[in-house]
């Protein structure tokens, strides 16, 4: 398994407060707009990122980070091994990611993903 990307969740009210100082300040594109949850980059590759959320979708609670993977199975599996219990999936999502939840050891909860 190899980690394709980090992404940290902001939990918050007001999207509007987000992309006022993200994008209109900071000068971030707005990458990924669900309504519910923004995520804005510095470009394509998306390699710098920052996501606000008023939920994590599917009526979960907003992750304190996002890290896709390229095998969400071997992750699993991994995940499994340790006995770190699974908060929320597996699942494959309606915008077209796979995905499971899981508490780090500091209790941050992590959204392991990867795009179908």
């Amino acid at each position: 398994m190899k980690v394709m990307r980090i992404v940290s969740n902001t939990e918050v009210s007001d999207l509007k407060q987000a992309e006022a100082f993200y994008r209109d300040v900071l000068g971030l594109d707005l990458i990924m707009d669900h309504g519910w949850f923004q995520t804005y980059g510095s470009d394509a590759k998306m390699t710098v990122q920052i996501g606000f959320g008023s939920e994590g979708g599917s009526g979960t609670s907003v992750p304190n980070l996002s890290i896709e993977v390229d095998d969400l199975e071997a992750a699993l599996a991994k995940v499994e091994k340790a006995n770190i219990p699974i908060e929320y999936g597996p699942v494959s999502e309606p915008w077209g990611v796979r995905r499971f939840y899981v508490r780090d050891p500091f209790g941050k909860l992590i959204n392991i993903l990867q795009h179908e």
